[in-house]
This record gives C-alpha cells, structure tokens and sequence, in this order.
C-alpha cells in the first residue's frame, strides 16, 4: 500500500475520472472537496445559534464567540465552514430560519453560483505620457508601436494605453493635451489594423479621448473613476465596448491621504454592485471589475483584496488585477520600481489562484511564462 497526500489544488474532477468513478459520482465527491470559509458579520444572536446547529446537522460547522448560547450580545460575528456540497443544503435549509437567516440563505447560494472564470488575460501597459511611476512603460509614436507589435509577440491579449498617469499625487492634465498625446498612437492602430491582432483598452475617463480611441478600433475603456461620468456609459453601451469599472477611493491627487474603509471587501462590493447597476442601465453589456490595488488602499488593504478576490466572484462579472510594479511591493520588500518584477508576480499569481481572469502588466513575457508554469503545476 502506498499514501500520497495531494495538493488542495489539483483538478479533483480530473483525478475521479481517471480513477474510474461515473460522472454522477464525480459531480457529488468534486462538491465535497471545494471548500468555503465564510465571514459573516453582526448577524443576530438567535440566527447564530440555529447557524450553528442546522451547519453542524449537515456536517458543515460555524464558528461562534463565547457567550453566544446564552446570548450575550444582540449580534455576533461569525465564520461558516462548509464543503459545497453541504452549503448546498445549508442554505435551502436557512431559506424556511428566522432572524434574517433567509437573506443569509440567498448571500449563500449567491456565492454558490459564482461562474468559475475565463482563461487569464494578460493586459500590456503603454503610458504615452512622461509622469507614469514606472519609466519602462512610457513610451510615444513610433516607439509605442514597436513597443505594441513586441507586447503582441510576447502574448499579449489586450494593450491598455493612456496618456494620463494616475500614479499619486499625478498632475492634472486637460483632455485637449491628453488627446494630443495619444492621437498619434491612435492613427497608427487604425491605419496598420492592429486591432486585428490584439484588443485595444483606452486608460482614460475622459469622454473626448475616449470617443477617439472608440474610432480608431478600441473595444475596452479602462476607466478607473469606475464609469462617473454619464458620457462614458454612453459611448460604451454605442460602440458595444467593454467596461473596466475600476475602485478608487477619491481622486490620484488625494486617494492616499489616510485611505479608510468600514469593510473593504463590503465597501468595494457595494460600489461595484451601484456601478454595475448604472452601467446596465446605460445598455453596456460587457463589465470588467478592478478592485484598484493602490488607489486609495493601504498596504493591508491591497494585501487583504488579493487574498480575499473570490469574494467579488458572485458578482459574475471577470476581475480584472493590476499589482504591476506597484510601491506596496517596494514597501514591503525595500526595492526600487526597476527591481519589483519578482514581487509583482508573487502578487498577480496570487489573485489568478484566488479569481482574476484579466492582469495589468509591464512585463508581458514574464507573466505569459509564469502564467504557462502555474497552469501546468494545475494540471497535474
């Protein structure tokens, strides 16, 4: 007899099926070995206690603070551990519970049915602009292009280009001069039909630019104002382009003067769920989410939204991550934006494993060959 402890991250589906097990069998033992950990917070005392007894009668468990039997407090916080199979009927069960326990039941099967996301997309970065944080992304004309047609070489799916830097502190630049540094980038996509060979994001939030990256063969506006302004939606939903919703908590000259949040996870969650909201209500079909590593977080802040990506996964839309060589790298590890590449793969391999289907880069080869590895380590 030989004993093998495997990786929790094996493709368990794949290893039943070689084992010979049929296909009702592979779909009830695949569902008892995803596992979810849930917080839950400031729920009411009597819901707890029922939590804790109906997760316990399907095998699931909650964790409660003491005190909580006799109902020492209103409300608890309270943390759920159960395998998909048994939050399945966890939560029909809590559907016919008291004290709030049905909406609990409905947050449940929301996470339940979270779609499981699309291949990772590698997004290159081209600043056409001399203030962006990172001097290997700024490029302008003919040297964009070069740098385009080698992003597309090295695997790029998607080049993102903007002619603002966003980076704290930026200076404010007016659309007039924003468009005068990108149009020339603009023409030569349209006249050489790059767009052929690789998706065009524009990184703006401002109407006149963006109307003329829309023309010049653009699909996707990366607006990290999160679709604000009412003429974006508008141009979006007519072109039918993608929306890249992004969070940041004020604007690039204030965003880091004492970021503060009631729950970052909750408080991101909400204004994804009012944007996505207006977002349809303009007709755009097609939203990327981008929780804003960097603008208006701390360090805490970033580290807990990439280790916590699977909780915007019930929104259903693809997440969107762009860690690149971002300064909580050289805070936590005292390098230089030159010397960050290895602590931003650490970072974007991180949020692939925890749900990102879509990563902002500056260096396409290097992630297209992490990116490959991480793949083929699943596989096996």
């Amino acid at each position: 007899m030989q004993v093998q402890r495997l990786s929790n991250d094996i493709d368990i589906k794949e290893y039943l099926r070689e084992l010979g097990v049929d296909g009702g069998g592979v779909k009830i033992l695949a569902s008892k070995a995803e596992h979810f950990i849930i917080y839950i917070k400031e729920l009411h005392v009597g819901a707890a206690n029922i939590l804790k007894q109906d997760a316990l009668s399907v095998g699931a468990d909650t964790a409660v603070p003491r005190g909580t039997v006799i109902a020492r407090t209103p409300s608890v916080d309270c943390i759920l551990i159960a395998t998909k199979r048994e939050l399945e009927i966890l939560s029909k069960k809590e559907l016919a519970q008291p004290f709030g326990l049905k909406d609990l039941a409905r947050e449940l099967q929301k996470i339940l049915k979270a779609k499981k996301k699309k291949p990772t997309q590698i997004m290159g970065v081209i600043n056409a602009n001399d203030d962006s944080f990172f001097s290997g992304s700024r490029f302008l004309d003919k040297d964009a292009i070069k740098k385009i047609e080698q992003m597309i070489e090295q695997g790029a799916d998607i080049i993102d280009i903007g002619g603002v830097s966003s980076r704290p502190n930026a200076v404010i630049v007016d659309a007039k001069d924003e468009l005068d540094r990108v149009k020339p980038i603009f023409k030569a996509i349209r006249e050489e039909k790059l767009y052929e060979k690789v998706r065009f994001s524009c990184d703006s939030y401002t109407p006149l630019v963006i109307s003329q990256a829309l023309e010049s063969g653009f699909n996707i506006i990366n607006d990290i104002t999160g679709l604000e302004d009412d003429e974006v939606c508008k141009l979006c939903a007519e072109y039918e382009a993608t929306a890249v919703i992004m969070h940041m908590q004020g604007t690039p000259q204030t965003m880091q003067d004492n970021p503060t949040y009631n729950s970052i996870l909750n408080d991101i969650y909400d204004f994804f769920e009012q944007r996505i909201q207006k977002a349809e209500s303009f007709g755009i079909k097609d939203i990327v989410l981008d929780v804003g590593i960097g603008f208006g977080k701390t360090i805490d802040d970033n580290l807990k939204l990439i280790k916590h990506l699977e909780h915007f996964m019930s929104l259903n839309r693809e997440l969107l991550v762009g860690a690149s060589r971002k300064s909580m790298i050289d805070k936590i590890s005292k390098s230089e934006a030159q010397d960050r590449l290895g602590g931003t793969l650490a970072l974007h391999l991180e949020a692939v494993r925890n749900g990102s289907s879509m990563l902002r880069v500056h260096d396409v080869y290097e992630h297209k060959q992490a990116l490959l590895l991480q793949e083929a380590l699943l596989k096996v």
